[in-house]
């Protein structure tokens, strides 16, 4: 795998720093808050496995499946639901956990669905923003990395499916 994956953008030490200092952070903006956290499967387990154990406040946790991406690197524009929630979200304070936004539209869309389903309120966090991919403005609330477009993958991020289980974010080759 080193050698598809020759450079590490963020270290696994620099990844659980930025956590701990993500987690403190939204356990004192959620003080007293009904807090039920939305992995974005597959890419942001590893992320909400990390984040959710962060948070020193009562929470919650649901995963939902989306998908904009064929087995290319780029986003195809067209987003599905593959897994819906398992509970109703009415009322409960929101943050959706993703991996990476880049383009927008997952998000974007995603964001449209919930919000219509009757939440308190709604944030996102994101371990990595990739800006310079922006087709729709998606405002963040917790950003773990800012990084430059190149195509990343490790700590839950693929290319078709390989390579999520590297402790690190690194550039693939």
């Amino acid at each position: 795998m080193k050698q598809d994956v020759p450079k590490v953008l963020i270290s696994e030490e620099e990844i659980a720093a930025r956590i701990a200092q993500l987690g403190e952070q939204i356990s004192r903006d959620y003080q007293g808050k009904n807090l039920l956290l939305i992995s974005v499967l597959k890419g942001s387990v590893v992320f909400m496995a990390d984040l959710m154990r962060a948070i020193t406040i009562p929470m919650q946790i649901d995963f939902m499946s989306v998908s904009s991406y064929g087995s290319g690197v780029k986003t195809s524009g067209v987003v599905k639901i593959i897994k819906d929630l398992d509970q109703p979200i009415a009322g409960y304070d929101l943050l959706i956990v993703e991996d990476i936004l880049d383009s927008g539209l997952t998000l974007s869309y995603l964001s449209e669905i919930l919000q219509s389903r009757g939440p308190k309120s709604m944030k996102l966090v994101t371990l990595l923003d990739k800006p310079e991919r922006r087709q729709i403005e998606v405002e963040t609330h917790y950003v773990g990395f800012t990084i430059a477009d190149e195509f990343v993958v490790g700590y839950g991020l693929d290319f078709n499916e390989k390579y999520r289980n590297l402790p690190y974010v690194g550039v693939l080759q």
